[in-house]
C-alpha cells in the first residue's frame, strides 16, 4: 500500500512537472528564439538598427535581417517562407484580400517610420531642383534620365504608385543597389539617381557621411513650392515622395515577430528610428518637470 502511494505521488509530481514545462514552452516567446526579417535593401539600415536594439534588450532573441525586393518579400510572407516583412508601398485591394485569405489574419500594417524617395545628382552638377512634371516626363522618355536601383525595388514601386502608373510601363536606367548607384552616379553626369533616404540618412555614421558628400539631394518642386526630405517635410507629409514604412506578419499570437514589431513602435524603437535620421511614425511627448 505504501509503495502504491509512493508510485502515485511520483506519477503526480512527474505529471505536474510535465505540464509546467509544456506551459513554459507554450508561453509567449517574444523574448527568445530566431526570426528572419525580409526587407528591401532601401530599408536595411533602419531594420538592422531595430533588430540590434531588440537583441540588446532580449539577449535570447536572434533576429536576422535579409534583403529581398519588396514584392518578392511579400510573396514569401504569403507562402509562409517568412514571418515578417518590411513594406512601403500601399497594397492593392486584391493583394489585401489575398493576404487575409492566405494568412488568415486581419490586415493590420504596423507603421513605424517615415522615409523618403530622394532624387540625387553628382555634387558637380549645376542642377539644383527637380519638378514633379520633370520626373513624370522622365519616366516616359527614351533617354531614360532616371536611374533606379532595380526592378521590383521599393523605390521604383513607390514612384510608379505616386503617379498611378505600372512599373512595367515606365522607362528608366538601372544600377543595382542604392549604395552602388550613389557611388557610380559620377560616371553618369546627365542622369538623376533615385534612392532611399535611409541609404545615407544616419547623421553620425561615417559611411553614410561619405555617401552624402558624393551627391546633392534635389528639392522637389510641386505647385510652385520646393520641398525637401527633412524631418519637417516628412512629418507633415509635405515632401511629395514621403512614404510610410510598415511591418506585415503572418504570425498568430504574441511571439518573436509580434514582439519585435511592438518594440519597433514603442518609444524605445522610435528613438532608434530617429537616430537613423528618419521620422518616427509614433510621436511621444517629452515631459519635463521643473522644480
Amino acid at each position: 500500500m505504501k509503495n502504491s502511494l509512493t508510485l502515485a505521488l511520483v506519477f503526480i509530481l512527474a505529471f505536474i512537472s510535465s505540464c509546467s514545462k509544456k506551459n513554459e514552452n507554450n508561453s509567449a516567446s517574444y523574448y527568445k528564439g530566431e526570426l528572419t526579417v525580409l526587407t528591401d535593401e532601401s530599408f536595411k539600415s533602419v531594420t538592422e538598427a531595430l533588430a540590434e536594439g531588440y537583441m540588446i534588450n532580449y539577449p535570447e532573441a536572434r533576429i536576422k535581417v535579409v534583403t529581398k525586393k519588396e514584392d518578392l518579400g511579400f510573396v514569401d510572407l504569403l507562402n509562409d517562407k517568412a514571418k515578417l516583412v518590411v513594406m512601403s508601398r500601399d497594397l492593392t485591394p486584391e493583394e489585401i484580400e489575398t493576404y487575409k485569405k492566405q494568412v488568415e489574419l486581419k490586415f493590420e500594417p504596423a507603421r513605424f517610420a517615415a522615409d523618403g524617395v530622394v532624387f540625387i545628382v553628382p555634387k558637380t552638377s549645376s542642377k539644383n531642383s527637380i519638378s514633379m512634371d520633370e520626373i513624370k516626363k522622365g519616366l516616359h522618355s527614351e533617354d531614360k534620365p532616371l536611374i533606379f536601383d532595380g526592378t521590383n525595388s521599393s523605390n521604383l514601386n513607390f514612384v510608379a504608385q505616386k503617379f498611378k502608373e505600372s512599373p512595367k510601363d515606365l522607362k528608366f536606367s538601372i544600377i543595382s543597389g542604392n549604395q552602388n548607384l550613389i557611388e557610380q552616379l559620377n560616371q553618369h553626369p546627365d542622369k538623376i539617381g533615385v534612392v532611399a533616404l535611409n541609404t545615407f540618412s544616419r547623421p553620425y555614421d561615417k559611411e553614410a557621411e561619405k555617401l552624402r558628400e558624393m551627391v546633392k539631394i534635389l528639392p522637389v518642386e510641386s505647385n510652385g513650392k520646393l520641398y525637401i526630405a527633412d524631418f519637417e517635410g516628412m512629418r507633415e507629409m509635405k515632401y511629395p515622395f514621403t512614404r510610410i514604412l510598415y511591418f506585415l506578419t503572418n504570425e498568430a499570437g504574441f511571439n518573436l515577430a509580434s514582439g519585435f514589431v511592438r518594440y519597433s513602435c514603442t518609444q524605445l524603437g522610435q528613438l532608434i528610428v530617429q537616430k537613423e535620421g528618419l521620422q518616427p511614425y509614433n510621436l511621444y511627448k517629452r515631459e519635463v518637470q521643473m522644480r
